[in-house]
């Protein structure tokens, strides 16, 4: 009974009480805008760094010349003009660097210039080439070395290209300028001259080691790449100088013919004819003596007498 008298007190209060309304719910704030962040970029490996024309040349020259100085002895003979043969081809390549640094292959194109200032006909002229060198110190090495020189040129340079290089039969053929049969002709009597003398290196297998072999013997240096660069360089600027001073000289003989020479025809003369019918001058002879005696008249007269002389009868 207590508990339904509470109820309905209950109940009656909340009657009487003013119903409350709902408050609104609050609006969200605007939330301020983030502005986007970066991506972050992805960080580039570090490529490698490009080589000045100086640095390619001398990584060039540091590659091949030793090896060029080695098969240029074995073509020539002679230690001095190899070093210097493959000096100046490195020369000209470095005043021609923008066509070589582009070229399929920079060392086979030095090693082609080398070859042809080794074994140019006008090398037995220079004093040098008066003086022997020393030959190889091992016997083999010598009789191999004497083998070769004994060779005609060309064949001696195919052969040196082929066994001795390793380059095939179109490469050995582009580079002595020659056709593909031609090359093999030379290339096979080269190797029957070597192996009628040597007949152990009829292999040619065997021949490029020996080739290898005698070439590693001779301890040949070359000179310094920036050494190199400043000679070609100088003799660049020497035939610079020798070409300016010949066009002045040909500027100034020009100048001096234009000067002197006659600015009108002048017609020969023609050469003298005998005339037939006229007596020759003779020279004046002695006077006679009435000329004596008028001239003698003449000369007192003109001092003592007067001024004029008037002719008179006799």
């Amino acid at each position: 009974m207590l508990k339904t008298l509470a109820e309905e007190e209950a109940a009656q209060a909340q009657a009487q009480a003013p119903e409350q309304e709902p408050k609104p719910e609050a609006e969200p704030q605007p939330q301020p805008e983030l502005e986007p962040q970066p991506q972050p970029q992805p960080v580039a490996a570090p490529g490698p760094t490009a080589l000045t024309p100086a640095q390619a040349f001398d990584a060039l020259y540091a590659f091949g010349a030793p090896a060029l100085v080695r098969q240029t002895f074995l073509l020539t003979g002679r230690r001095e003009q190899a070093r210097e043969s493959v000096e100046r081809a490195f020369q000209a390549a470095w005043e021609r660097w923008p066509e070589v640094a582009r070229d399929r292959d920079p060392v086979g194109w030095v090693r082609a210039t080398a070859y042809e200032y080794a074994l140019s006909p006008w090398q037995r002229f220079r004093p040098r080439h008066r003086h022997p060198e020393p030959p190889p110190a091992d016997p083999g090495d010598r009789t191999l070395l004497n083998t070769l020189l004994r060779l005609p040129a060309r064949h001696r340079r195919t052969l040196m290209l082929y066994d001795g290089v390793g380059l095939d039969l179109p490469e050995t053929a582009a580079e002595t300028e020659a056709s593909t049969p031609a090359a093999a002709n030379r290339l096979l009597h080269a190797r029957e001259a070597v192996a009628a003398r040597l007949p152990a290196l009829a292999d040619p297998q065997v021949l490029h080691r020996r080739l290898a072999e005698l070439a590693s013997n001779e301890r040949l240096r070359a000179a310094e790449p920036p050494a190199v660069r400043r000679g070609g360089e100088r003799r660049a600027r020497l035939r610079t100088r020798a070409a300016i001073a010949f066009t002045v000289a040909l500027i100034g003989t020009t100048a001096l013919t234009v000067r002197t020479a006659p600015t009108h025809y002048e017609p020969p003369v023609s050469p003298g004819q005998a005339v037939r019918g006229v007596p020759h001058r003779v020279a004046p002879g002695a006077l006679s003596d009435e000329e004596l005696e008028l001239r003698q008249k003449l000369r007192d007269q003109v001092q003592d007498g007067p001024e004029r002389l008037l002719p008179r009868p006799e």
